[in-house]
């Protein structure tokens, strides 16, 4: 009651600076129901463009207006331009939204990934939107709603980012992506609500995250850096893990925020020990951002990816050799079509170090060639003639 009161408040001190045009709230019939959901279209949508679509779920007992102010990332919509939607889930016997990440399709309850696949479907024939960039974040229940979507909607879903949610225990075992999905999760370790450690129900959150190191194919070691304590007087510090290597570019990233509670860090109001060092909504919008559905990183930075690994020659017909910089070890080598399908490939060591490569039996087209040179994943195009 106190978060519905004070982000009633931040609404009303807000309006003057909000365009109406800039938020429509819309509904869908799915199921037999009607289901509601508010959608942000920011400054810069014009239609010439597709641009990518944020699903942001709320919680548990919370509902889309809420999540709107609380997870806000409206002012970073305006600047990067896309769509953010905020969908309403079902209200369960006590009268609280929710969404049903707890019983298997079929089995009961709604359908809520069916729901948000036809929520996508809906606003992709309204708006100029990016298939291959929608990306699912949430709070808590909408955290494990995104797990849902990464395990049955990995299809659809690009790229997912959780905070403060888990996977209920029961669908670890169920939950076969068709592809890697990178992972964000940020959770604090101090979480009254869904505990770090897991309890009976919710798994710990890293059982979680080596799941995930699994499912993706990604390094079991992680790099951890100490993200600077700026804030010294929120209670809490952060630590930031981040496992790379995966297939597809795909990597699993945790902030473990240590000291925190069940909140979203950098929000507008604290509801516990809400961590300042880092925010939520800017750190979760960075890690989707280079994500495609082929799970390929679009770097910012093509260069440094040139330097690090050559490819020659490029086109290529029958072998490409694959040269790591200054003879740092090359290793993990994966090629996957414009598709993101993983292709066959047979290589044999040089004796200057390098890799050669057989293109022999594909396809003219356009490949993805990654690799880990000096333990830093690496992408680069690779045309076969």
């Amino acid at each position: 009651m106190r978060l519905r009161f004070l982000l009633c408040c931040g609404l009303l001190l807000a309006a003057s600076g909000l365009r109406a045009q800039s938020t429509i709230t819309g509904t869908i019939r799915f199921g037999g129901a009607v289901r509601d959901y508010r959608l942000y279209v920011p400054r810069a949508y014009t239609g010439n463009q597709a641009v990518p679509l944020l699903l942001n779920l709320h919680g548990y007992g919370s509902n889309n207006l809420e999540q709107e102010q609380y997870g806000d990332f409206r002012a970073i919509a305006d600047t990067a331009n896309f769509l953010v939607v905020h969908p309403n889930g079902t209200l369960d016997g006590t009268g609280s939204r929710y969404w049903n990440t707890f019983t298997p399709p079929g089995s009961g309850g709604p359908n809520d990934v069916a729901f948000l696949a036809a929520l996508i479907d809906t606003l992709s024939a309204r708006y100029r939107i990016d298939a291959n960039r929608v990306y699912s974040t949430g709070m808590s229940n909408g955290g494990f709603m995104s797990y849902e979507l990464a395990c049955q909607l990995s299809g659809r879903i690009a790229a997912i980012a959780s905070v403060t949610g888990s996977m209920v225990a029961s669908r670890q075992a169920v939950c076969m992506p068709g592809r890697a999905v990178p992972i964000l999760e940020i959770h604090g370790t101090a979480d009254g609500t869904v505990p770090y450690n897991g309890n009976i129900l919710f798994l710990p959150i890293p059982t979680l995250l080596a799941s995930w190191v699994q499912r993706n194919g990604c390094n079991p070691t992680p790099i951890i850096t100490q993200v600077p304590d700026i804030n010294t007087a929120d209670g809490s510090t952060v630590e930031r893990q981040l496992y790379t290597g995966g297939r597809n570019g795909s990597v699993v990233e945790h902030y473990r925020v240590i000291g925190g509670g069940h909140t979203w860090p950098g929000a507008p109001v604290n509801i516990g020990v809400t961590n300042r060092d880092i925010n939520a909504s800017r750190e979760i919008w960075r890690f989707l951002r280079p994500y495609r559905l082929t799970g390929l990183v679009a770097s910012t930075k093509p260069e440094t990816s040139g330097r690090l690994l050559q490819l020659a020659p490029n086109p290529a017909q029958e072998l490409v050799t694959l040269r790591a910089e200054a003879g740092q070890p090359l290793t993990r080598l994966r090629v996957t079509d414009a598709l993101g399908r993983v292709v066959p490939a047979t290589s044999r060591r040089t004796s200057d170090g390098s890799l050669q490569l057989s293109t022999s039996g594909w396809a003219p087209g356009i490949y993805w060639v990654q690799a880990e040179v000096a333990g830093q994943p690496v992408v680069r195009k690779l045309v076969k003639e």
